[in-house]
């Protein structure tokens, strides 16, 4: 009945897999988990090796890296039952009901998502700047919020979805970096008035990248959104581009973006950055790039 999908790069899930195992041992359905390993180095496979031993687990390994789209098609397409529950690589499950908790929602919505949430404490300092970002971003992922405005609020992270439906979409294969394929997911399946419904069957967030990586990973998002802006209609940073236009300041700000560009790095990269800068950066960056 569900097929869980879980794609990977060069990350230890092992943990993941044996929770859902276990969960999905207890369901009383049948179930299947499925992790597709996109690009993982040689050294890293021997990590998930549960997703090969374990009963009702497969594993497809992909040697060259196809993208976090082309991944999650790959999974979907390989799948044996008629609804698919995505989860990132480093979610970690802590309800003990996290996939009967689908289970009774999947068959009334076309498409549930679960949520997440992030430690109330930091374990590592050199993360910084993904935390506070995820943290302030915390505030608003109850259900109750997202479902205000459920399109814009899905998310690729932890969501189920009927087979049926996904294989009418998919997600955009010609976005292999990072970002906006989850944004872009929503938009079209506001276009096709698909019913969603957001729930508390929440997922921890476990994968946060040091300062360096999670900036460049920022900056590449706005790279992908740069090529994707005429599907994409708006977002938030695309509403304050739009802004600087109507009010004549986007040269002002670009004068001021660029001799202050490396004293926003130095912030964002230090142990204590600020959202502020991170907003005026992306703003910045966004423009540049675009010119």
């Amino acid at each position: 009945m569900i097929s869980i999908l879980i794609p990977v790069k060069d990350y230890d899930c092992h943990l993941l897999v044996e929770e859902l195992h276990k969960q999905g041992e207890e369901l009383g359905v049948p179930y299947e988990i499925l992790v597709g390993e996109d690009g993982t180095s040689s050294d890293n496979l021997r990590l998930n090796i549960a997703a090969e031993i374990l009963p009702n687990c497969r594993r497809i390994i992909r040697e060259k890296n196809i993208g976090r789209s082309n991944i999650r098609n790959l999974l979907a397409i390989e799948a044996k039952h008629p609804y698919l529950i995505f989860i990132d690589c480093d979610a970690m499950v802590e309800k003990k009901d996290f996939v009967k908790c689908y289970l009774g929602t999947v068959t009334e919505w076309d498409v549930v998502c679960g949520g997440l949430y992030h430690a109330d404490e930091l374990a590592d300092k050199r993360c910084t700047l993904r935390y506070k970002y995820e943290k302030n971003a915390d505030k608003h992922r109850d259900a109750a919020t997202r479902n205000i405005a459920p399109y814009d609020k899905f998310s690729t992270f932890n969501f189920a979805i009927s087979k049926e439906l996904f294989m009418s979409i998919f997600f955009d294969s010609n976005i292999v970096g990072y970002g906006y394929e989850d944004t872009l997911f929503g938009k079209e399946l506001e276009r096709r008035k698909a019913s969603i419904k957001h729930i508390d069957n929440r997922l921890l967030h476990n994968g946060l990248e040091d300062n360096a990586t999670y900036l460049a990973k920022v900056e590449q998002s706005i790279e992908t959104l740069a090529g994707i802006s005429d599907k994409i209609g708006t977002t938030p940073l695309l509403n304050a581009v739009q802004k600087l236009k109507r009010w004549h300041m986007t040269k002002p700000f670009m004068a001021y973006w660029r001799c202050n560009r490396e004293r926003l790095r130095k912030n964002l990269l230090g142990n204590t950055p600020s959202l502020k800068k991170l907003n005026i950066y992306k703003l910045g960056y966004y423009i540049s790039i675009s010119q």
